[in-house]
């Protein structure tokens, strides 16, 4: 466990890390976007638009210029002409409607050549490593034409148009750490500023919003002239940026269960804080006032995935009941803890939207584990030890592993490799594809349980490095074994080899940690998100709640 929580009670990983709970999380204040808000807010940050210089029919450039109080930082936009055949979401894709970059300092006009020429190529341009962040966006034509038309004749756009979507533009990937020439992380590893996980992502995204929002306003005076209008205030803050995010994003939780353990363990943490207050009346309106807000919320959340139809469905008429007994679950409970307790029975949807409703009462509690989300990656094993060290820890920890019968095709029935055009994961049929020799190593269920197995056939008091000489191929699997031992919430408890595991868990968890909302399924395997919707606009920063965004009326 963690230095800093050790006189903190934790829940069970096994109730933590259950894939479909992991499955249904949604937004947080810890959350990456709302930590950055937050920073924007405190620091008074400042993002001003330096440059705008497009055609009548909006192809060209801008540059926005963001001063925060140690550095300064520029987003190039690039906005050019595509085809809608060339529009696509996915990896393969070479042509998109909006190209854009976070820079570091200023852009001198040989860099803004750099800029210009290269952006719009993304992976195959070279790249300047001033660049800390690349990334690329399509328009969501339906609704981008809608607000479009309107604005153009002087009217406001449908509400119920533009909640289907919540997005002008939707991203594709959103590219640092060193990808393509650009700027490695570690470079940001000493900055005040996005020094934090994801940081750097989520400031480009965000500004890209800002943008969004001002291209329509452009666009509709060059072609309403006088008639046109702005987009309202109230629907400028609903709109954010969507992403498209499929199989190439689920890898990272399982290639990086020091990371997962950090993020889990903080917003374990922050719960656990408040498990040990007394139930506040002070704050049970407020409570009460956010649940209505969710139920809302997902009374008018759009998605065309039977599954998610059904849980929103669930989650809105779970959430009504509770609404309802809320004041007889508060006279039943002492404490924080045993309130929650009372809604163990309900879908994990349901249950994760009290859960971040309760973190919003405690910002004070709350908001200090932001800073926790970063740690050292690093799997170490001591010397030492010996078998039945290692075997007590694989028992402790891994029993869901170790209880799964590998042996039934369908346990095994995927395997993860990589495409050969773009180098991104992909699932095959074990006993139906090709190329299951090129399997990546990300069955750790699998390798745990074979190691267990392994280790159940040698001495206990064997030494555990002489095993490892004797037995090389289990020294990764050891490694992570060992080190996760000491970090409870690093492991999902998932086996994704099987017929029945959805990697939708994977994408979902991590995308609400980055701070997602308006979650569409179009498969297990991809998802659609918006980003920053109802966020606090760059003239209006502040650090106010705005979870669960709603329709403006």
């Amino acid at each position: 466990m963690n230095s800093y929580c050790t006189d903190l009670k934790l829940r069970d990983p096994k109730i933590v890390m259950n894939p479909e709970r992991l499955g249904n999380m949604h937004q947080s204040r810890i959350s990456f976007v709302r930590v950055l808000i937050r920073k924007m807010t405190n620091q008074k940050w400042k993002v001003k638009k330096t440059s705008w210089e497009f055609c009548s029919r909006g192809f060209g450039y801008a540059i926005y210029t963001l001063n925060t109080p140690t550095n300064v930082y520029n987003l190039f936009i690039s906005s050019d002409e595509i085809s809608s055949s060339e529009r696509n979401d996915r990896v393969i894709a070479e042509k998109w409607d909006v190209t854009f970059a976070l820079v570091s300092g200023n852009i001198d006009s040989k860099l803004l050549d750099n800029l210009r020429s290269n952006i719009p190529l993304q992976e195959i341009g070279r790249n300047s490593n001033k660049v800390l962040v690349l990334s690329r966006a399509n328009k969501s034509m339906r609704v981008f034409e809608h607000i479009l038309n309107c604005l153009s004749i002087g009217k406001q756009p449908n509400s119920e148009e533009l909640a289907r979507v919540g997005y002008i533009l939707r991203t594709t990937a959103v590219y640092g750490n060193g990808k393509f020439g650009i700027a490695d992380f570690s470079l940001l590893k000493n900055n005040p500023d996005f020094s934090q996980s994801f940081s750097a992502q989520m400031c480009a995204v965000y500004i890209l919003r800002e943008f969004s929002l001002d291209f329509l306003d452009y666009l509709a005076i060059q072609k309403g002239g006088k008639k046109a209008v702005s987009l309202s205030r109230s629907f400028r803050r609903y709109l954010g940026v969507g992403n498209a995010t499929g199989l190439g994003m689920a890898p990272y939780l399982i290639r990086h269960p020091c990371v997962v353990d950090q993020w889990m363990t903080s917003r374990e943490m922050a719960l656990s804080t408040i498990f040990n207050k007394e139930i506040d009346t002070l704050k049970l309106p407020f409570f009460k006032s956010l649940i209505q807000r969710a139920i809302e919320y997902f009374s008018q959340s759009f998605t065309i995935d039977e599954v998610q139809k059904k849980i929103n469905l669930i989650t809105t008429n779970e959430l009504k009941d509770f609404y309802n007994h809320f004041e007889l679950f508060c006279q039943e409970s002492s404490n924080w803890e045993y309130f929650i307790k009372k809604i163990d029975k309900m879908h994990f949807s349901a249950q994760e939207v009290v859960l971040v409703c309760l973190m919003e009462l405690y910002p004070d509690l709350v908001d200090k584990f932001e800073n926790h989300m970063n740690t050292d990656e690093t799997l170490e094993l001591p010397v030492g030890k010996k078998v039945e060290d290692m075997l007590e820890v694989l028992e402790n920890r891994y029993a869901w592993a170790i209880s799964e019968d590998f042996s039934n095709p369908d346990n095994s029935y995927w395997f993860w490799y990589s495409s050969q055009d773009k180098e991104e994961p992909r699932l095959g049929i074990r006993q139906e594809d090709e190329g299951s020799d090129k399997e990546l190593p990300l069955d750790i269920g699998r390798q745990a349980h074979n190691f267990y197995n392994a280790l159940k056939q040698s001495p206990i008091k064997l030494s555990l490095v002489e095993f490892l000489i004797k037995n090389p191929a289990y020294r990764t699997i050891a490694r992570r074994v060992w080190t996760l031992s000491n970090k409870r919430m690093g492991e999902i408890q998932m086996n994704v080899l099987s017929k029945c595991s959805l990697p939708i868990h994977l994408l979902r968890c991590k995308l609400a940690a980055f701070g997602a909302t308006k979650f569409d399924p179009r498969s297990d395997r991809w998802v659609r998100i918006t980003l920053f919707q109802g966020a606090p606009l760059l003239d209006e920063l502040h650090e106010n709640e705005w979870l669960f965004p709603l329709i403006p009326s």
